[in-house]
């Protein structure tokens, strides 16, 4: 189970170190949205939700599947250009106007990427084009509430007014919290990526590696670089046809995530935190035994990963899982039994979500893992 990422040919001088503002706002509304990923981030998340206004906070609301469940591509503009440099720009207006770039089949395909998780890898068409996407998409927005379904809806019908609408969204987000933080942060991702600039100079690739992250590392040929994470995934940083690179972006708010873009036709972005605050708290050897024996299943641990992010249907599970749905619900009794799993109802469907909370006594590097 991990990201692979071929390098094979890839000059040392096409693998950059920067800092991307939008990347960094994406990251800062998981943590709002999610503040149970992020318990370092507490004080922050409180003080950040309470001084929003109630306006912002409805849009915020409205479409927060592009970084609640899945972070979308489309805070990684640059990455997605066949026409650019694939990097990121100075300042949060320069990035948004890479956003403005992306054609609308690519930032449509990008915003929906909750929608179509097993087709992630293989590049399908656009719901924009492809009549199953399409009611694909708008079948699952429907499980996030009428909100999601409307804007899905409203981006499938008139991409180009949703678009203006989210570059307002994140503006007015600027405005009222994100350029303070970005201020107090961007000198701090800047050092880091001089710093692990500077360890690839002087110390090569692997040891720049195992400065980013535990997880990283070369395969034995040095041709590929492994993401220990649990989805299955495969990209180049040589693919001709989008430009040879691969870009480290740093992240204040990120961890315990370890992201990486993969999406066939973009560039390869790994996006890693800076720092990983400790976890305290451990759960009772009874309580862990019980509940390692519960997890103590591949697929268990697949379905985590996604209930880790946000509430899913049995059904959107058996989707992303290639399973069906009642094998999916035997794997969610044996989770609940153990207590990990909440269930609440929506209308006529009934949502499951992991409790990261009791997960976290688990230990850190478990969360860290299904959260990667």
């Amino acid at each position: 189970m991990s990201v692979h990422i071929e390098i094979a040919g890839l000059p040392q001088e096409r693998i950059f170190f920067e800092p991307s503002p939008l990347a960094e706002l994406g990251v800062a509304l998981h943590a709002l949205a999610e503040p149970g990923h992020h318990p370092g981030l507490h004080g922050w998340a409180t003080a950040t939700t309470a001084s929003l206004k109630p306006d912002l906070a409805d849009r915020l609301h409205e479409a927060d599947f592009l970084w609640r469940n899945t972070f979308s591509d489309i805070f990684m503009p640059f990455a997605g250009l066949t026409d650019g440099t694939g990097r990121p720009g100075t300042t949060l207006t320069e990035e948004l106007d890479l956003l403005d770039r992306l054609d609308d089949e690519r930032f449509v395909a990008a915003a929906l990427e909750f929608t179509c998780g097993t087709s992630y890898n293989v590049g399908a068409p656009s719901p924009l084009v492809d009549s199953y996407r399409r009611e694909r998409a708008l079948e699952l927005a429907a499980t996030r509430g009428t909100r999601q379904l409307d804007f899905a809806e409203r981006l499938l019908l008139d991409p180009q007014t949703v678009r203006a609408w989210v570059r307002r969204l994140l503006e007015d987000c600027d405005e009222a919290f994100f350029a303070d933080t970005w201020r107090r942060v961007r000198l701090e991702l800047a050092a880091d990526a001089r710093h692990k600039t500077e360890v690839l100079r002087h110390k090569g690739l692997a040891e720049m590696l195992s400065t980013v992250s535990r997880a990283l590392s070369l395969d034995e040929r040095a041709q590929r670089i492994v993401v220990d994470k649990l989805p299955l995934g495969s990209t180049t940083a040589v693919d001709p046809a989008v430009g040879a690179g691969l870009l480290f972006v740093p992240s204040h708010f990120a961890w315990p995530h370890l992201m990486v873009l993969h999406a066939p036709g973009w560039r390869p972005v790994v996006h890693y935190p800076v720092a990983a605050p400790e976890l305290t708290n451990p759960t009772s050897v009874e309580t862990l035994e019980k509940r390692l024996t519960a997890l103590a299943h591949p697929v268990r641990l697949r379905l985590c990963r996604n209930i880790a992010r946000a509430p899913y249907t049995t059904g959107e599970l058996a989707h992303a899982n290639d399973l069906s749905a009642p094998e999916v619900s035997r794997h969610l009794a044996v989770l609940k039994k153990a207590g990990l799993v909440t269930t609440q109802r929506r209308g006529r469907y009934v949502m499951h979500q992991l409790d990261v909370t009791v997960v976290a006594r688990l230990g850190s590097d478990f969360l860290e893992g299904i959260l990667r």
